[in-house]
């Protein structure tokens, strides 16, 4: 990561923190009377090979015991109306601001990986992680959508896993790639507008 685009991130996680948190309190708040704690959802990702962090969220699935893989159609059942409504407009994501602060994640990158799936894709995921990973980014914008509808007809985890190992796993890494190529501040600052503006647009 360029220092520029670490003192940008700094700078707009600072600033967009300030505008949020009245919007997060009330949040926390609605997520304590609706379904109660815990109200944060903590996971480990990949920063890079060999590097794991704790990716914070605002949880919006009924906790069981024992939860692993990426979320598919086996899991719809879990998600709380207010959990989806967050999902929906991507307010969940809130939290990973302070993963910004803290240099794990930057604004704009590839989505961070599951262990799992960065054990099993050494070579692949050696490129996509060069760039570090992002609250939103291309292939989210341009694949997200689809990897959803992919997902949400999965009746299994094995299931999920399959499709998603098989279908979305070298798609968004092409993206990925692309993202890497054209890497600047200011193609950053447009991923991010589009990224606002597609949260206004109905699904």
């Amino acid at each position: 990561m360029t220092l520029s685009k670490r003192a940008f991130d700094i700078l707009l996680a600072l600033a967009v923190g300030l505008v949020l948190l009245p919007v997060l309190i009330v949040l926390l708040a609605a997520l304590y009377i609706g379904q109660g704690r815990p109200l944060f959802h903590v996971s480990e990702r990949m920063k890079a090979p060999g590097q794991p962090f704790q990716l914070w969220k605002l949880r919006t699935m009924h906790v069981v015991a024992a939860d692993r893989g990426v979320s598919g159609g086996d899991k719809n059942d879990r998600i709380t109306p207010l959990g989806r409504w967050l999902r929906r407009k991507r307010l969940d994501e809130i939290p990973q601001l302070w993963n910004i602060l803290r240099g794990d994640m930057s604004f704009v990158g590839p989505r961070p990986p599951l262990r799992e799936y960065v054990d099993r894709f050494p070579a692949i995921y050696a490129q996509v992680l060069e760039a570090r990973p992002g609250v939103t980014g291309l292939a989210t914008l341009v694949f997200h959508r689809h990897e959803e509808w992919l997902l949400a007809r999965c009746a299994s985890p094995e299931e999920t896993d399959a499709v998603y190992a098989r279908a979305c796993v070298p798609r968004k890494a092409r993206l990925d790639r692309i993202y890497a190529e054209k890497q600047s501040l200011c193609f950053d600052v447009r991923l991010l507008w589009r990224t606002a503006a597609s949260l206004f647009k109905p699904r």
